[in-house]
């Protein structure tokens, strides 16, 4: 909580926020972004902006792009602070409607909101990159009793070549669209043992503590096998494994898709499309 103090501090309570400010302290950027309703992810940000991602992570640790100009950079960070004033969480930060200072136990009230959302912020990626290996080590252990073999080529995407028996965490695969040469990240790729073609299987691996953060990402999911099936033929296997949360609404939306899942307490499922 001792952070948001201090940007309540330099701001006078957020009476005192603007482009100067931002530009003299730029890391208090992270917290402004949690000082909204709702809070601002960092993609949002840039959207509503119309400023540039590398700008936002530059200013969060603290720094000024060196390579952008004065002039480019004032008015970017006056989009910022636009954007955020407006956003400004009024339910939180009541004092700022009547522009006055804020009594000690109204401050402290406003700074512990923000400064839960603060760490949710940073706490999120660590959750999901824990929740990633386990499912993982869930998969490697369901493959590896099968006798199959992890591959550490994983730099090579092209898939095609995959040995059958083999399978790979991570890899990227490269797909044609168009005129493009496109890498699409995937989670899992599993070649099997017998096929009677030469497409592995490709897994991507989701967790969700809650309902509404699947319904605001599931379309990544239907872009994704849109670009596969348009690289590799309507027969790809696209399939998901999922651990948590996921609602009625959540899978229809991939089943009208036509894709399929599995669930992490299920792995043994897997076994359905012929390992």
């Amino acid at each position: 909580m001792e952070v948001v103090i201090d940007v309540l501090s330099k701001t006078d309570d957020l009476l005192r926020f603007g482009t100067s400010m931002l530009s003299t302290h730029p890391a208090i950027l992270r917290t402004l972004r949690m000082a909204t309703a709702p809070p601002l992810a960092v993609d949002r940000l840039v959207g509503l902006a119309d400023t540039k991602p590398s700008l936002i992570r530059a200013l969060e640790n603290g720094k000024r792009p060196k390579r952008m100009k004065k002039d480019e950079l004032i008015e970017h960070l006056e989009r910022i602070v636009e954007i955020i004033s407006e956003l400004i969480d009024i339910d939180i930060f009541s004092w700022l409607t009547d522009g006055r200072t804020p009594e000690q136990d109204e401050r402290i009230r406003a700074a512990s909101i923000v400064a839960d959302r603060l760490c949710g912020s940073i706490a999120n990626p660590i959750i999901r990159n824990a929740q990633e290996k386990r499912q993982f080590a869930v998969v490697h252990r369901l493959l590896t009793d099968l006798g199959y073999i992890e591959t550490s080529d994983v730099l090579d995407t092209s898939i095609m070549n995959m040995t059958p028996g083999t399978f790979s965490f991570n890899r990227n695969v490269r797909i044609r669209l168009g005129n493009q040469s496109v890498k699409i990240p995937i989670d899992i790729v599993i070649q099997r043992k017998t096929v009677d073609d030469d497409l592995p299987i490709l897994i991507e691996a989701k967790s969700a503590g809650d309902f509404a953060n699947t319904n605001k990402r599931r379309k990544e999911e239907a872009t994704k096998i849109r670009q596969l099936r348009s690289g590799f033929g309507s027969n790809v296997r696209y399939i998901l494994f999922l651990g948590g949360y996921f609602d009625s609404g959540y899978l229809g939306y991939e089943a009208a898709e036509g894709i399929d899942w599995v669930w992490e307490h299920r792995a043994a499922d897997l076994l359905e499309v012929g390992l």
